[in-house]
């Protein structure tokens, strides 16, 4: 069987950013950019191995995201050469004789999507070159050494290239071979080489996705930060009811904010799947998350019980609305603490336990949290702030092997919301349930530091997916009668109208 292979092309040395390390090494969204594009390969289920070529001098840097990620699709790290047509030479040596799918990716492509690389590996059923590019939005000029227009093409016909290129590898190594006889040759990417020394040889084009960018000016680094923070790239993996089982059986699951809506619907389905939970909250246990000293307390209640804490999840939180001029000072400081400094105590009391048991820390959002709302000010800018806490803390504690990730939910029907805005149309707002689940599949995965969007239209948030669930749980194999009737109930609640 052919395989496929993803080649990460991170030779490059960034001198336009004007600093020491090389562009693919600068952190955004907690993790190197480098890393951010393994990741991105890593996950996807086509691939089946991964070959890094890195600048000169830098290869123990890879070396090190590879082992501390896990990320075992990666076979070979290699130094790159001086040009692009240089590395590509040596990773189809890399490679070996033997054909394959090959995709070419720059590294400081971060934001590469799933779709892009399935259209890639798809395409290259019917194709043996293909291209990834996006229509231009912006007329494109030629012009003389002179600095003067000298043709203006038809910009329909235009498109920005983007990466990866896939290739059979057998073609790309003949087409580099007819280059290598030209004394002339000179290109700047691989389609090119083939366009050129094997015009025979038809290049079907993939849509990209203009978030696809490529980080090289300084601005860029911004940009992709803020595009990794606004939109999520990563969508958890939807694990099997075995699956949750074996992740959370025997582990030991604290949640804040437990006694309704999401934080109890992750409790009951932890419980459900073998995790020992702990459930704290004002009305249930007094806990006051604000306060250092219950969260301390918490603390005690479960190592009393336990020796290890695994996971955490804090779901608390309060929605003040009204005029920030016409909000009290008691009111301000009560949302602060909450929305905020709690997160901050929890972090830092349970770190230590994190610590030692590699565990994992999830923290939630909001989607007001993209840009301050007018009426909830204190709520959207906490929110905001929860957000870069969660970026900060999963590089921080990245050396320790602690995961730190977000939840960022469009409107979910909570008991928290209902007091805040009344009843709604229960089609305009996310099952509480399905938001549940959604905890569970980050949980249970091995990703850090990433703000996991849910939207209504995300098929496992909507109630199709839910009843799916439940059929799927009533016919799963060796599942005890009683289990069955128990889960079934469970994930019915995901249909119900909220």
């Amino acid at each position: 069987m052919r395989r496929n292979v993803a080649v990460i092309l991170a030779g490059g040395v960034g001198a336009r950013m004007g600093l020491g390390i090389p562009k693919q090494l600068i952190k955004i969204a907690g993790r190197p950019i480098l890393e951010h594009t393994v990741a991105a390969f890593h996950r996807h289920p086509a691939v089946d191995e991964i070959i890094i070529m890195m600048a000169s001098g830098h290869l123990d840097a890879v070396h090190s995201i590879v082992r501390s990620g896990g990320y075992e699709k990666v076979t070979q790290v290699h130094e790159g050469a001086e040009t692009r047509n240089g590395t590509t030479l040596r990773a189809l040596r890399a490679i070996g004789d033997q054909d394959c799918k090959v995709l070419l990716h720059d590294a400081v492509r971060p934001l590469v999507s799933e779709r892009i690389i399935s259209d890639c590996f798809d395409a290259l059923d019917r194709y043996d070159a293909v291209d990834v590019a996006i229509p231009s939005a912006d007329t494109i000029i030629e012009v003389t050494e002179q600095g003067t227009i000298s043709n203006i093409p038809r910009r329909a016909a235009l498109r920005r290239g983007q990466t990866p290129q896939a290739f059979r590898a057998s073609v790309l190594r003949k087409a580099y071979a007819a280059a290598s006889q030209d004394p002339d040759f000179v290109a700047t990417d691989d389609c090119t080489v083939v366009l050129r020394y094997l015009p025979e040889v038809p290049i079907w084009v993939v849509a990209g996705d203009d978030r696809n960018m490529k980080v090289t000016e300084p601005i860029d680094v911004y940009i992709a930060d803020k595009l990794f923070q606004l939109t999520s790239r990563f969508a958890p993996v939807r694990h099997s009811l075995t699956d949750y089982t074996r992740a959370l059986s025997g582990k030991t699951v604290v949640v804040f904010g437990g006694s309704y809506g999401i934080g109890k619907d992750i409790t009951d389905l932890a419980r459900e799947h073998g995790a020992d939970v702990f459930a704290f909250s004002r009305s249930s246990t007094g806990t006051h998350v604000e306060r250092r000293q219950d969260i301390a307390a918490a603390i005690a209640t479960v190592l009393a019980a336990t020796d290890h804490i695994d996971m955490v999840v804090n779901t608390a939180g309060v929605l003040p609305r009204g005029s920030l001029a016409e909000t009290s000072e008691e009111a301000v400081y009560e949302a602060t603490e909450i929305n905020y400094f709690a997160p901050i105590f929890i972090a830092q009391e349970f770190f230590p336990h994190l610590a030692r048991t590699k565990g994992n820390l999830l923290l939630f959002s909001s989607s007001s949290y993209t840009r301050g709302r007018s009426g909830y000010s204190l709520y959207s800018s906490a929110k905001a702030a929860v957000v870069n806490l969660t970026q900060a803390l999963a590089d921080e504690w990245a050396p320790y092997g602690v995961r730190v990730n977000c939840i960022n939910p469009e409107r979910t029907g909570t008991p928290m919301r209902t007091k805040a805005f009344g009843k709604e149309p229960a089609d305009s707002l996310l099952d509480s349930m399905a938001v549940a689940r959604h905890c569970l599949d980050t949980l249970v995965s091995s990703e850090t530091g990433q703000i996991i969007d849910i939207r209504r239209d995300d098929p496992l948030a909507s109630h199709v997916a839910a009843s799916e669930a439940a059929v799927e749980l009533n016919g799963h194999a060796g599942t005890t009668a009683e289990s069955s009737v128990t889960s079934s109930l469970a994930w019915s609640r995901a249909a119900s109208t909220p």
